[in-house]
């Protein structure tokens, strides 16, 4: 178990012309090669990605996770919502703070890429809105692992990008391709 290199190395992904990834078996594959443990802050990150869990409760837990990427991806995705609900809510002119999640223990913390996401929010296109807030998410989890060298965080960033994939093969299959391409060309530089 918990042989990272392995789960890279023998990661079972089709060839990039061959359309979307089956997402269901990657994950599988990758869990079945992890620790309880590491499953666990798997399980916690591949939540993240279901809109129907994503409440305080869940950010709690994630935000104790043993894993520093689970951690840190968690925390800016948790402090990117709050950014979009505070500027969805000044442009529809709700009440300030409406569908604001706590930062547990971090209140009072200044979210440094605020500008960055504002930028993204600012577009008239909502496709593209959307594929600048997973692009931002994207290039959190490549910055969270730039000096990592095949350990678990690697896995859980490639994790990460196989659900922002899969999110756009459902939305725009031919952008969910790309993705995938480039996702396959990032794990065969790992090697």
């Amino acid at each position: 178990m918990n042989n990272y290199e392995y789960i890279l190395a023998s990661f079972p992904y089709p060839s990039p012309a061959s359309g979307a990834p089956d997402t269901e078996t990657l994950l599988a594959f990758v869990r079945g090669q992890l620790s309880d443990r590491d499953a666990e802050a798997m399980d916690i990150l591949t939540d993240g990605f279901d809109g129907t869990k994503l409440n305080a409760d869940y950010y709690a837990r994630a935000l104790k996770s043993h894993c520093a990427f689970v951690r840190n991806f968690l925390l800016y995705d948790l402090q990117l919502r709050n950014t979009k609900a505070e500027y969805l809510n000044a442009a529809l002119g709700r009440a300030e703070g409406t569908d604001i999640l706590p930062v547990p223990g971090l209140e009072d913390a200044v979210f440094e890429e605020k500008p960055e996401v504002l930028s993204v929010l600012r577009m008239d296109d909502i496709i593209a809105r959307e594929r600048g807030l997973d692009d931002l998410l994207w290039n959190k989890a490549e910055e969270l692992t730039r000096l990592n060298i095949l350990d678990l965080d690697v896995v859980l960033a490639t994790v990460a990008k196989i659900m922002i994939t899969e999110r756009w093969n459902k939305l725009d299959p031919a952008a969910g391709r790309e993705l995938f391409r480039q996702l396959v060309q990032e794990i065969r530089n790992t090697r």
